[in-house]
């Protein structure tokens, strides 16, 4: 499994969190401040090339009716930008649930207030978490497809 980047991209902050090897584990890097969707590429960059991530998934914050407004437009050409920057693949994935489900964690962790990054951070990883699963879904059908073509 290669190791996948996750981004939960913002205007201000960016979440960042990488998985292991093995694709099983997500983990939380420091969230990122950042001054324009330019320095956020920069950014970003750097820290695939630091981590040496074999592809990036970058958050795509759909409205609840599963349409894409001004928020997934940016984040979609962000993701753009980042594939010349990184020279990776670069895919985007379905974020809706990420911030609630990061807010959610804390509180159960027992974390008092929204520490600025925690959550971009927390919500990175919910991201990863959920495109890790999607990926394994994928690869469990394909095998199912193929092992159903070799029965008779």
């Amino acid at each position: 499994m290669p190791r996948i980047l996750a981004v939960d991209w913002g205007e201000r902050r960016v979440g960042l969190a990488v998985c292991d090897p093995t694709g099983t584990l997500a983990s939380g890097l420091q969230t990122l401040e950042v001054r324009s969707a330019a320095d956020a590429v920069e950014q970003v960059a750097r820290a695939a090339r630091e981590v040496e991530a074999e592809s990036v998934v970058v958050g795509l914050p759909l409205l609840l009716s599963g349409e894409r407004g001004s928020a997934a437009i940016a984040a979609e050409k962000f993701a753009a930008a980042l594939v010349p920057a990184t020279g990776l693949p670069v895919a985007t994935y379905d974020e809706r649930m990420t911030s609630a489900l990061a807010g959610r964690r804390m509180q159960e962790r027992g974390e008092r207030g929204r520490p600025k990054g925690r959550v971009d951070q927390d919500a990175a990883i919910a991201l990863l978490e959920s495109w890790l699963q999607k990926l394994e879904t994928d690869r469990r059908r394909a095998a199912e497809h193929l092992e159903q073509k070799d029965q008779p």
